[in-house]
């Protein structure tokens, strides 16, 4: 895993630059951003491929436990991509609902997501 760094407006942004599925459990999630976080990163932007599919059925409850964990350590996150081929409306109003508190974005391109993370 790599990531880059984008520095707007004296803000740091770390993009996690990974082909495929980085995250497949909560736990690959926390490893994440506590590897981000301890190198001072509150702001974090990833990419639908880097989440398993896992993440988009709420019954998992893993995209409910790894966000809460962004939350609680104050670390604000884009998720980018095209989430039109999710049709279920419980998923629908929880990114309505995430995208309106702004800690968590799901945005569909890498500019959506750094300008949500610098507002």
């Amino acid at each position: 895993m790599d990531f880059e760094i984008h520095n707007i407006n004296d803000s740091e942004i770390a993009e996690v630059i990974f082909d495929n599925t980085l995250i497949h459990s909560a736990s690959d999630g926390l490893d994440l951003l506590g590897t981000l976080y301890f190198q001072s990163f509150d702001k974090i932007i990833l990419h639908q491929h880097n989440l398993c599919e896992g993440f988009f059925d709420l019954k998992t409850g893993i995209a409910g436990e790894i966000l809460q964990k962004f939350s609680n350590y104050r670390v604000r996150l884009a998720i980018v991509g095209d989430f039109e081929s999710y049709s279920g409306k419980s998923l629908s109003d929880f990114m309505f609902e995430s995208n309106k508190l702004g800690d968590i974005n799901f945005v569909k391109t890498t500019e959506d997501a750094i300008r949500k993370l610098t507002q």
